[in-house]
């Protein structure tokens, strides 16, 4: 098992810090400035255009997708601590075109989309001009079984007619979100129910297509937007199908996979990043006479939080090198895993650091609340916990519970 890096990961891994530092950490309070003075808690931060200028100048762009085509040509496992980096900030990604929904939008555009859908959407999506969105989650339905899901796409002659409500669909509300890439049932009768469904791109300036309301997420609706979608007799051309008709949910496998990496290598940024502000705040900070680096309990939340981060951290390197070397059905154990500790493992040091600052930790002054909020997100994003538990058990009673 050989899970170290190749030179060009650790080439990128330098580069991608020292950006970080120049440009992403001393602009994180303009950032935050810039939205809050547009009285859009959905506006696009200027700064964000300018650093992505700088991001493309310098080589560190679209590093996400292993298509040499359209991307770096990275593996998982090199893409691995690149996005980690990233995640040390919640909108960092976004400067370097590596932003979720985006990445596995353009991954499964890259991989299932035709000529024309490419030229018209993942043409703009790798240059950053325009964001995107996945419409997947429905409020009437458990949609962490996507089976279930509801929304009827019909077809009429040489259209499809869509119909349904979808929510939490993430990014909808920006306004440089221009296209869904919405999953619904074209074949609710088919007795094999893994092909009921299909993937729509749908405009989303489509008439019939609403975008209600962005969803507060612990009484804050985001700078992304976590949107209910509503769609009445939302019609698109039947060549909008992403793949083929009844591969919806094979798509959405495919495309949650790599995704999962990501999200959980950004969430150990998160909580390596949190550590070092403990370890920072907590040398500098005196109460009752001597350095909160020095109390008993700050040193065991220190201590128990490397052991977690690298625990974490290790589990999904062996988990991306394992999707690159015999790929994602055989790592389907170790992705249920990750998505499982990685997610816990952000919450929990997050809310150590919170409460090591203090009153500071739950302000905006520090980045510690927001990314605690978006940690928690990430026990439901992409499945929950429980489903990720469920199948790691199945797995585990398959191979096991016969033995006597």
């Amino acid at each position: 098992m050989d899970f170290g890096f190749s030179q060009k990961s650790l080439d990128l891994q330098e580069r991608l810090k020292v950006f970080m530092l120049k440009y992403v950490y001393p602009n994180e309070k303009i950032h935050h400035e810039q939205i809050k003075a547009s009285g859009n808690p959905h506006h696009h931060a200027e700064i964000v255009d300018v650093l992505k200028e700088k991001a493309k100048e310098e080589g560190l762009w679209n590093l996400f997708l292993p298509d040499t085509t359209y991307g770096a040509g990275l593996t998982n496992l090199e893409y691995a601590p690149l996005a980690e980096i990233m995640g040390r900030v919640l909108w960092a990604s976004e400067v370097f075109n590596c932003s979720a929904p985006d990445t596995g939008n353009m991954e499964i555009l890259a991989q299932f989309g035709n000529e024309e859908q490419k030229e018209t959407w993942l043409k703009p999506l790798l240059e950053g001009k325009i964001r995107s969105s996945f419409s997947m989650t429905e409020p009437d339905v458990a949609s962490s079984d996507a089976t279930n899901i509801q929304m009827y796409i019909r077809r009429e002659g040489d259209e499809y007619v869509l119909n349904g409500r979808k929510w939490f669909i993430s990014g909808a509300a920006r306004e440089r979100c221009k296209l869904l890439i919405t999953m619904g049932k074209t074949d609710p009768l088919n007795p094999e129910k893994h092909r009921q469904q299909s993937m729509v791109i749908v405009p989303v300036n489509t008439p019939g297509v609403t975008i209600k309301r962005a969803i507060p997420v612990f009484g804050n609706v985001g700078n992304e937007g976590h949107c209910e979608i509503i769609y009445e007799d939302a019609r698109v051309s039947i060549t909008n199908v992403l793949g083929e008709e009844g591969g919806g949910f094979a798509i959405a496998q495919a495309r949650l996979g790599p995704g999962r990496i990501h999200h959980c290598m950004r969430s150990i940024g998160a909580a390596q990043r949190a550590l070092e502000m403990m370890c920072q705040r907590a040398t500098r900070r005196v109460a009752f006479g001597k350095a909160l680096a020095e109390q008993g309990v700050v040193q065991d939340w220190i201590a128990q939080s490397r052991v977690e981060i690298e625990t974490a951290r290790l589990l999904t390197l062996k988990t991306a090198w394992m999707m690159d070397t015999v790929g994602k059905k055989a790592a389907q154990d170790e992705i249920a895993m990750i998505k499982i500790i990685a997610p816990e493992v952000h919450t929990t040091v997050l809310n150590r650091a919170i409460q090591l600052f203090g009153a500071a930790g739950v302000s905006d002054d520090f980045p510690l609340a927001e990314q605690w909020v978006y940690g928690r997100t990430l026990h439901l994003a992409d499945g929950p916990d429980e489903v990720h538990k469920r199948s790691l058990a199945r797995s585990c009673l398959r191979h096991w519970g016969n033995i006597k």
